[in-house]
């Protein structure tokens, strides 16, 4: 690609983003304007016209994933050799080659969890901790590193931004376990992931010769989602320039969702004061998203930052590019049982319609949520994966098709497809072309082996389009690589995840599931600044959907409960029915609370339900649970034909019951 087909591929403030390769320079992008686009082809427009060296650029993101999908572009652009990598990753790097030179020797072990230093740590200055208090400890910890604050200066800095101590202890105690735990930690000869960060950044202020030569090895910088940068993280930047402005930092102050972790959007929203005659430029372009969504997304951020005093610039606008959508999607189920099952049978419609499992996702507050969403998809027969769980290339069953993989790429005949030629080495680590029909350990492994299968077809059809042959040493290199990053292939299943697991992400379809006053925003969010963050985390998800979203919340959390719950405070007025709210947003089938005659079927079928239930001496859910009463209110079935199709209604309940809610039906809906 010329540098005029690097450019002629960009929209007008993209194009200002890649033509700006001088001085500093700050992006401020929305969610879905093609950020990582408008950067890659920077990078790439700057190599080509030859103001930067490949070797000369770092690139640094927050998430492994991020930086393998910056690399891949890179190198589809023609900008091999650009190091793009996490904070960490990057830090280690140096910090391994230095260490050697600097202190002599191989650098200390590193540590990937703290609990059981913090755990250490907690017993000698007498902290009662449990795994939970253990936990919260190390989080402590962890956000006290990544905030410069040291132990002395723990009590006045939690303080100074109303944070609260975890577990109910006194910031002095927590202080002495700050300093116990560096003490377990030069006992064992051992570095945590800060240490990395900090050690380096040290090197670099005090060993001048080590700063001259990563500053003459690194002379441009691009930093990723700069509104999540930590105080550590900053300070180590800092290092890197030297005090040059060689530096273009992208970013969405709307989009900050780790504070508690210590990010901070402070660096990004003073980036121009911190450089003065920074050129600023903004991206709202929205290519993701319906207009339908980005007009919720919209709505839920405009409201941003009111009533806390706060002097942030307003949010971004976004003004959606693609075509109208279907409208946003709006339900009020009776309880969390309802809910999830409601959530699941939408999932397999659209499954049924053609959207892929892999383009759904189901995302909610905690990972507490998560269980009753794994139940009611399989109950509906619907693969899935949890995001945050057991990492893709951890998994045995993964490491063993690898295994397959590399043997086979040595005698693997070249003029065999690569996708046949991978399928036929998968065999032997247990993949089949049908999927098995059980659930759990058999399919996940299934999932697991056939995300490799269709990685080999996506490297294959590029290997086509550039003109050459794929072969399965590209595929156990691309393996290779992206195990390194953690950069996992996509399994075929809907995925699972939080809130703050989904940041980065995108999917067709998205739920967002619990958005009740008390779990978004979550109870625990006590000050202003803590329910603006909440908010926040919202439009996150809002902002994941290309084109189908439903938005909902369980009146309460068990059948048969008080209905208490009330939509999340940053939704009441945009809740279809509420005063001021937008009509347009049309309501889910399964809602039957924005029906009122599936309102009154569905009270029917509740007392017909109870009164059975009373009769027969058991608990209502033995006859029928609420998820199907829902269901049933919804289509009103009025055949057995029909009953039959509706979830929860299997053959035995068909042919003892199936007769009676017929009739209640038929009566509900005169």
């Amino acid at each position: 690609m010329s540098p005029d087909d690097l450019l002629a591929a960009l929209d007008p403030e993209q194009r200002a983003v890649a033509t700006a390769l001088r001085g500093p320079v700050c992006v401020l992008a929305g969610a879905g304007t093609g950020k990582t686009r408008a950067i890659t082809h920077r990078i790439a427009y700057g190599i080509r016209t030859g103001v930067f060296r490949a070797d000369h650029v770092l690139a640094v993101t927050f998430t492994a994933r991020a930086a393998g999908e910056m690399r891949t572009r890179l190198r589809t652009l023609g900008a091999s050799g650009v190091q793009a990598r996490t904070f960490h990753s990057a830090a280690l790097r140096q910090l391994a080659y230095f260490w050697p030179k600097v202190v002599g020797g191989a650098p200390p072990r590193l540590v990937e969890a703290k609990a059981q230093l913090v755990a250490e740590a907690a017993r000698r200055v007498g902290l009662p901790a449990d795994r939970t208090g253990v936990r919260d400890l190390a989080a402590e910890v962890e956000w006290a590193k990544v905030s410069l604050v040291v132990p002395d200066e723990y009590a006045v800095a939690v303080a100074a931004v109303d944070r609260v101590v975890p577990g109910g202890h006194d910031a002095a105690a927590v202080a002495r376990l700050m300093t116990a735990y560096e003490q377990v930690k030069d006992e064992r000869g051992v570095i945590d992931f800060e240490d990395v960060l900090l050690l380096l950044a040290a090197m670099l202020a005090e060993r001048p010769d080590v700063g001259r030569e990563v500053r003459g090895q690194y002379r441009h910088f691009v930093v990723d989602e700069y509104q999540d940068v930590s105080p550590l993280q900053q300070y180590l930047l800092d290092q890197w320039l030297g005090g040059r402005d060689e530096l273009c930092v992208v970013g969405d102050p709307s989009q900050t969702i780790y504070s508690f972790a210590g990010a901070t959007p402070h660096h990004l929203l003073t980036f121009s004061r911190a450089f003065p005659g920074a050129q600023v430029i903004r991206l709202v372009r929205d290519y993701r998203s319906t207009p339908q969504v980005v007009e919720l997304a919209n709505r839920v951020i405009a409201q941003a930052g009111r009533g806390t005093g706060a002097s942030a610039p307003a949010p971004l606008e976004l003004r959606a590019q693609r075509p109208d959508g279907p409208a946003v999607r709006w339900a009020a189920y009776a309880d969390d049982e309802a809910e999830a099952a409601g959530i699941a049978q939408a999932c397999a419609r659209l499954v049924a319609d053609g959207v892929p499992a892999s383009q759904i996702a189901v995302l909610y507050r905690t990972n507490a949520q998560a269980e009753a969403f794994e139940d009611a998809l399989a109950t509906a027969g619907v693969a899935y994966q949890v995001r945050g769980g057991e990492r893709f290339f951890a998994r045995r069953d993964v490491r063993e098709a690898l295994v397959f993989l590399r043997g086979g790429a040595r005698a693997a005949d070249p003029d065999v497809p690569l996708g046949e030629a991978a399928r036929d080495l998968l065999r032997n680590a247990g993949w089949a072309p049908e999927a098995p029909a059980t659930r759990g350990a058999a399919r996940d492994r299934w999932e697991a082996l056939n995300a490799l299968a269709r990685l080999a077809d996506e490297i294959e059809a590029r290997a086509v389009s550039e003109g050459r042959r794929a072969t399965v040493a590209d595929l156990v290199a691309e393996l290779d690589e992206r195990a390194a990053a953690q950069h996992a292939p996509t399994v075929e299943g809907v995925t699972l995840a939080s809130l703050h697991a989904a940041k980065g992400l995108e999917w067709d379809a998205v739920f967002l599931a619990g958005l009740s006053d008390g779990l978004l925003p979550t109870s625990l969010a006590q000050t202003p600044e803590a329910v603006e963050e909440e908010r926040r985390l919202l439009y996150v998800g809002v902002t994941r959907a290309r084109e189908h979203l439903q938005l909902s919340y369980a009146r309460s959390r068990l059948p048969g409960g008080r209905a208490s719950r009330r939509p999340s405070r940053f939704l009441e007025a945009l809740w279809p029915g509420a005063a001021g709210s937008s009509r347009r947003a049309g309501g889910g089938a399964d809602a039957p609370d924005e029906d009122p005659r599936a309102s009154s079927v569905l009270a029917a079928l509740t007392r017909w339900r109870d009164e059975r239930a009373r009769d027969l001496g058991v608990s209502p859910g033995r006859v029928l649970a609420t998820h199907a009463l829902h269901t049933l209110a919804a289509r009103r079935p009025a055949s057995r034909e029909e009953l039959a199709t509706v979830p929860g209604i299997g053959a035995q309940t068909l042919a003892t019951i199936g007769d009676d809610v017929l009739a209640v039906l038929a009566r509900a809906g005169r």
